[in-house]
């Protein structure tokens, strides 16, 4: 399938006369603004007929399903990897934010600043929605959608955690009565570590709590991502690749799929003043049409799809754009004198936990020997042209950049084994944002 546009940009009716195509590129009648999918741009002024065509959308929170289809044919398919983790580097941002206004001198007051609009989500959201809406937007430019359908799921959160839930209850929470998050977990867990293999054996157990996703960068305070874990357990050295913690994922129901629905699946419908239809009629479709499960099969459904030929479905991936971080830690290295193995820092450490607590643990600082490489903290002063992901054209060869050296002066290529000039290479397009792989 060609995606085609007229000549101020207006997406027409794709073709499948590939013969006519390459005749028109060869002419100069019409030139490649996209490789894939395979789109290209008229040069001529020509009619803008177009025919009637649905686009159907199975919103998701980590996964989303594109169809666009006509009387006859499906046009478009897709299905979308949305970008993970945005919750921890929003938090990571509010941090350094807060560490650079904490470094003022004076700050002037910011009382008046603090109100929320009525249509505001939280970042995570927010930022969940803008994709959805960004990925329908990339799909209009390609198409002449005339009519979009959402499907909206109804999720209650509270009557999957109880499915006897009445009346006022509704209005409590599962923290309602509890003034603390911490309280909370501890209750839940009944004050006992859930470390199944905990050698703890003291009597009055020092009590924490552990974030279960710190590993994967998940640190959001929620109850399904907390555990209570003993001093023992909750040490630094178990939070390092290939201890006890890192990997550990004990089963504790998480509703991040069924909450984003709740919150975004109106709020997309009236964004883009849209149809929309509901889970069960989209099952009740694809079942009679005998369809596997899968989001491109339910986007098909919810555009009102019947017995058009299908499309080969496109996998696209939301790439992050750029790593803020400008600065970064790099611990110092050992020799540890019982293994003789290379040790950070972190891992041979004091054992001191908190200052006003005895919650310490031994010393291992003792087992630190010959120092391989000092903690170094290194700040990013610019940012090179080329990133990781980037496509470019070397010696009339497209490549993928891996990544610079020298300051920006050289780029290592995927395709060739030693660096080259950065002089010498020609942007194709970035690897970044809602990309077709």
């Amino acid at each position: 399938m060609v995606y085609v546009l007229s000549k101020d940009g207006t997406p027409l009716m794709p073709t499948e006369r590939y013969g006519k195509v390459r005749r028109m590129l060869k002419d100069g009648r019409a030139k490649v603004v996209k490789a894939k999918p395979f789109t290209i741009q008229l040069t001529y002024q020509t009619t803008h007929y177009t025919q009637p065509v649905t686009l159907g959308v199975d919103a998701g929170y980590e996964t989303v399903g594109i169809s666009a289809i006509s009387a006859k044919k499906e046009l478009f398919s897709a299905e979308c990897t949305l970008l993970k983790g945005q919750v921890e580097r929003n938090k990571e941002r509010a941090m350094y934010r807060r560490q650079r206004r904490n470094r003022l001198r004076y700050r002037k007051p910011r009382f008046d600043n603090r109100k929320k609009p009525e249509s505001w989500l939280a970042p995570s959201i927010q930022h969940k929605m803008d994709s959805h809406l960004r990925l329908i937007a990339m799909v209009k430019r390609l198409l002449p959608i005339t009519d979009t359908v959402i499907e909206v799921a109804s999720f209650d959160i509270q009557k999957i955690n109880n499915p006897n839930i009445k009346g006022k209850e509704y209005q409590q929470g599962e923290q309602s009565g509890f003034w603390n998050l911490r309280e909370y977990i501890l209750h839940r867990d009944n004050h006992q570590c859930q470390n199944p293999d905990c050698k703890n054996k003291a009597k009055e157990q020092a009590l924490q709590v552990h974030h279960i996703g710190f590993w994967k960068g998940d640190r959001t305070d929620r109850p399904a991502n907390m555990i209570t874990l003993c001093s023992k357990c909750h040490r630094s050295e178990n939070h390092k690749k290939g201890k006890f913690l890192w990997g550990w994922q004990p089963t504790l129901k998480q509703f991040k799929a069924e909450t984003f629905m709740t919150i975004v699946r109106w709020e997309l419908v009236a964004a883009l003043d849209c149809k929309h239809t509901y889970g069960y009629l989209t099952k009740t479709r694809r079942m009679a049409l005998r369809l596997e499960k899968s989001h491109a099969n339910d986007a098909f459904c919810i555009a009102g799809g019947i017995d058009q030929t299908r499309a080969i479905p496109f996998h696209i991936e939301q790439i992050r754009r750029n790593n803020r971080s400008l600065q970064k830690f790099y611990d110092a290295k050992y020799i540890d004198l019982r293994t003789g193995e290379k040790t950070s820092g972190q891992e041979l450490n004091c054992g001191r936990r908190t200052r006003n607590k005895e919650h310490n643990q031994p010393n291992l600082r003792i087992y630190r020997s010959k120092k391989l490489s000092k903690g170094r903290v290194s700040v990013r002063k610019q940012r090179h042209i080329y990133q990781p992901g980037d496509a470019v054209v070397y010696n009339a060869r497209k490549c993928t950049v891996k990544g610079s050296q020298n300051h920006g002066e050289y780029v290592k290529l995927a395709e060739i084994p030693t660096p080259v000039r950065a002089d010498t290479l020609q942007l194709l397009y970035y690897g970044k944002g809602l990309l077709v792989v």
